[in-house]
């Protein structure tokens, strides 16, 4: 998966994905973190990648990001267990 900041600063960040599916669940983590004050993304057309913004307040946002991939592997292993479990 390709990944592009587009804007990057301690604050606020614009990244361009190559995949909507990715910046939705990334988004959706995001968004349960208290210090995120912002998290949206858009695509211009169908045929654009997709750019999702992102605001903190009291954590930088790459530790955001690093937090919200953390939860999501978390719960993905999780997943994976349950499942194998279940044959």
């Amino acid at each position: 998966m390709e990944i592009k900041y587009i804007k990057d600063e301690k604050n606020e960040a614009e990244i361009e994905m190559s995949n909507s599916t990715i910046a939705e669940v990334l988004r959706a983590y995001l968004a349960q973190d208290d210090s995120v004050s912002f998290v949206a993304w858009k695509r211009e057309h169908p045929s654009k990648n997709p750019i999702i913004k992102i605001r903190t307040e009291g954590k930088t946002v790459k530790k955001a990001i690093s937090d919200a991939i953390s939860q999501i592997e978390k719960e993905a292993e999780k997943l994976v267990a349950d499942f194998k479990k279940s044959k």
